[in-house]
């Protein structure tokens, strides 16, 4: 490292107050050493970070109880880490030489017990250049996590469109949201899975003019290749068996708003040619109609596909990849923005907790008395490669919460491994691989509490309960016997249970439709309890 910054500031003399350092490596393009707290005893500290500034112009950065001083983003109220489990005595960090390279971590003086990227510090580690790009994680003292990385001073002034970090593939992301907003072009939104193409779609409707206008969400990959096109541009009554009543199209329950289009990648090559015409027209021709209609919506589409091979292999239209991609926008990997970590995992995992109804659980400590979720589990989760990013994420955090807010003492101390597969695979879909509960497979045939065993509960029976209890999660347990800790486990387990926030707006309002507004029916249809799926149009704007 120290070689690279020699070599971007020749022999200059850098003062080192801050405010030259910022001036300097603005000028040169230079990404900082960054410290940003993954884990802290105060959980609302998660996501401050602090510029190593001296180590740009070659001195050593003491990392201690007092010092450095962090800040949220944007934030100038500086506070130390504050830990009593941190010694005052700082642990050096300092420049590499040009044998080295990266940043040398000395333990020096202090007493504290510090892990770099899950081994013990002796006296000294080297962090290479190439680790300090992918980020090193340092647990200090069993308290606090902190990632080491690179980062560019980059500032955001646009607004947050609802996205959590802060990374310079976040702030480049949100200036780009708000550059294509207010143009009518559609938008191409290209990553691998669980990236949230959704969520920057539903930002690109909010900052735009139809933002008053519906967003419809369609995930062409559910639906049925024989299906298509009726749901995309609609049908006359007649048009099939079993059509008694005209139906209207996806295109225009869009009308004035946003149609987002979910895995473009999987349109069926017969009503490719059909979008095209409605992308290129502003028409579509619904089925079983002599006319075409006029419709007035925005696409937005999505794919972690690479459609170009699709082209190549005649599966994919060029000019429908031309017309879509209007603008491309690139969403980052979770890897690829490290220091958004903590705040993402915290933030769904106090989301979960208190969808469990157990808020007072939020920021508490463990039965050991130390900050939970463990700091050594945060370490691991931070170094995990994610390859189902956010969406991976959110369904561990999910996990965790039920096991946290679980009246079953074995589940509630299930070691991280229960939730990641052996050899660091875990799956990246919407749900969770079946795997052994740890609360049945244990010695006994009772839990203490008294409960019936979640492994006597066949999948059958589950989904009676729900649907006879209105899908009510406390009311089911108690008819089943068993805790609702055990009762969320099963859940978990059952691909054929749905969740609420696995729905999204258009299949919502068909049901709305179909139960002629009764919120209830619509609820026992789709599956989810009444006070769920309130939850969830509450979330999607929905009345």
């Amino acid at each position: 490292m120290q070689r690279r910054f020699d070599n971007a500031l020749g022999d200059s003399q850098i003062e080192t107050r801050q405010s030259d350092t910022d001036e300097v490596s603005a000028a040169i393009d230079l990404e900082i050493p960054t410290l940003t707290i993954l884990s802290h005893p105060e959980v609302a500290r998660v996501g401050e970070l602090v510029r190593l500034h001296e180590l740009v112009a070659g001195r050593a950065a003491e990392l201690s109880r007092l010092e450095p001083a962090f800040a949220a983003p944007g934030s100038s109220e500086l506070r130390p880490l504050s830990v009593a489990h941190i010694s005052r005595q700082p642990i050096l960090l300092s420049p590499g030489n040009i044998a080295d390279g990266g940043i040398v971590i000395e333990r020096a003086e202090s007493s504290t017990r510090v892990d770099v990227d899950g081994e013990r510090l002796g006296e000294r580690h080297v962090i290479p250049e190439l680790d300090l790009r992918r980020g090193t994680v340092l647990v200090l003292g069993h308290r606090v996590v902190l990632l080491l990385h690179s980062h560019h001073p980059r500032f955001s002034a646009v607004p947050s469109f609802g996205l959590i970090g802060d990374s310079s593939p976040m702030v480049r992301l949100r200036h780009e949201i708000q550059a294509v907003a207010g143009f009518e072009a559609s938008v191409l939104l290209r990553g691998d899975t669980g990236t949230g193409k959704e969520l920057v779609a539903r930002a690109l409707h909010a900052a735009g003019s139809r933002s008053s206008g519906p967003f419809i969400s369609v995930n062409l990959a559910a639906i049925p290749t024989s299906l298509a096109a009726s749901e995309l541009f609609g049908a006359e009554r007649g048009a099939y068996t079993g059509a008694d009543r005209r139906k209207r199209g996806f295109f225009e329950r869009a009308k004035g708003g946003t149609l987002f289009l979910d895995e473009i990648g999987e349109t069926p090559t017969e009503v490719q040619p059909l979008l095209l015409r409605a992308l290129e027209s502003g028409e579509i021709q619904p089925v079983g109609s002599v006319k075409p209609r006029r419709v007035d919506a925005r696409v937005i589409a999505a794919t972690d596909a690479d459609l170009e091979s699709s082209i190549a292999a005649g599966e994919f239209r060029s000019p429908l990849l031309h017309r879509l991609a209007g603008y491309e926008i690139h969403l980052p990997r979770l890897q690829d923005r490290s220091g958004d970590f903590g705040r993402l995992f915290f933030h769904f995992l106090h989301q979960e907790i208190a969808e469990l109804g157990r808020e007072e659980l939020v920021g508490a400590a463990g039965d050991d008395g130390r900050p939970w979720p463990p700091a050594d589990w945060i370490s691991r989760l931070a170094r995990y490669p994610w390859p189902g990013n956010v969406r991976q994420l959110r369904n561990v955090a999910r996990r965790l919460a039920v096991a946290r807010c679980s009246d079953d003492a074995v589940l509630r101390s299930t070691t991280l491994d229960r939730f990641l597969e052996p050899g660091g695979r875990e799956d990246s879909g919407s749900r969770p691989t079946k795997a052994p509960d740890p609360a049945v497979t244990e010695a006994g045939d009772r839990h203490r509490s008294g409960y019936r065993r979640a492994a006597d509960v066949s999948e059958e029976e589950l989904l009676a309960a729900l649907e006879e209890h209105a899908y009510e999660r406390q009311r089911t347990a108690a008819a089943l016997g068993i805790s609702r800790g055990a009762l969320y486990h099963l859940i978990e387990q059952c691909p054929a249970v749905r969740k609420a926030t696995d729905l999204d707006e258009a299949e919502i309002l068909q049901a709305v439709e179909d139960a002629s507004g009764d919120l209830i029916a619509t609820a026992t249809s789709l599956g989810v309890s009444r006070q769920a799926l309130k939850r969830r149009m509450r979330a999607l704007g929905l009345r």
